[in-house]
């Protein structure tokens, strides 16, 4: 079974921190990213903006606590609005990204509502104004930067969990904070992923010099949790290729597959879209954008399925589905 982990912002190195949000069985932490901080000599980098005023303010102000500096930079990993959202609540700092990240935010900007609504489970807790935030500075490829005396070395992770996706590297530290190329005890979303290639990042990083990761989902671990992640995505390829070879369409095949271990990620509802993902690749239609009316449909297809076979328990709610197009 998957295990609990805490909110908490924790010292991983001297000056370096990382904010992992909480979550575990039983726990509704969906759309909950985890965060990253450097401290420099004058001012703070953050790893991503969170997806939210609540838990935005709650890693600025433990980050103030720990050392008494504002943020100055932001490296956003990618474009989802779990680690987008809350970029508003750092007024004092630089937002840098992919290219393809800036403009996937840009595309948010006229729908944003015009203000946040308070809910018990979700990122804010009260009213207040709503505003995207878009990135100031864009790079393609990998960059060095030096924080104070920590070398850190923001690379790009290729066509992986989306087709701008920005990984923070560390090497004296043995540091990686991976964004959303980690997914650790929780299913991965591959709502705009190439999962071939994912796993071929994921494979790279597995020979690099690296000790801690700091997904973006999930607590932290090291590369044995990047390569279980790999996995799922390989076991779940196997099964799904059979049923895709036999014609059986993607949310029966997701009815059917079962991952041994894998089963108890919390997530399973990411299972459809996952397989959807492998559809599309091997049948040629795959693209950037999340395909919301194939998710859908196969979603249907899953749950006629399972009402077939007696398993109305594990009907998934249309809405449910609907709400993951938002993207994690």
């Amino acid at each position: 079974m998957p295990p609990v982990w805490s909110r908490e912002l924790r010292q991983l190195a001297p000056n370096v921190y990382a904010y992992t949000q909480g979550g575990g069985p039983n726990v509704s932490a969906a759309g909950v990213s985890n965060l990253g901080m450097i401290a420099g000599p004058d001012f703070l980098w953050a790893i991503d903006g969170s997806q939210g005023p609540a838990p935005a303010k709650a890693f600025i102000a433990a980050s103030k606590q720990a050392t008494g500096k504002e943020f100055g930079r932001l490296l956003l990993t990618h474009h989802h609005g779990d680690h987008t959202g809350g970029l508003q609540f750092f007024p004092h700092a630089e937002v840098w990204s992919h290219p393809y990240c800036r403009d996937e935010v840009l595309k948010t900007v006229p729908t944003t509502p015009k203000m946040w609504t308070p809910s018990p489970s979700g990122p804010a807790d009260i009213s207040e104004p709503r505003k995207a935030v878009v990135p100031i500075l864009t790079f393609k490829d990998d960059l060095t930067v030096f924080v104070g005396n920590i070398e850190v070395q923001f690379k790009y992770a290729g066509t992986c969990h989306t087709w701008g996706d920005m990984m923070a590297y560390l090497p004296q530290q043995k540091i990686l904070f991976a964004g959303d190329i980690g997914f650790f005890w929780v299913a991965p979303y591959a709502n705009n992923s190439c999962i071939s290639k994912w796993i071929d990042t994921c494979d790279q990083i597995a020979g690099w010099d690296v000790d801690v990761i700091v997904p973006g989902h999930g607590p932290i671990g090291s590369k044995k949790e990047l390569a279980d992640m790999a996995d799922y995505f390989r076991g779940l390829g196997v099964e799904a290729r059979k049923r895709y070879d036999r014609k059986i369409p993607a949310g029966v095949a997701a009815a059917e597959i079962r991952l041994g271990k894998f089963d108890n990620w919390i997530g399973p509802e990411r299972l459809i879209m996952d397989v959807v993902r492998w559809y599309e690749e091997w049948d040629g239609t795959l693209t950037p954008d999340y395909n919301a009316a194939a998710v859908r449909g196969a979603t249907i297809e899953y749950n006629q399925a399972k009402a077939s076979g007696n398993k109305s328990a594990e009907i998934i709610l249309l809405d449910r589905m609907e709400a993951l197009a938002h993207g994690c």
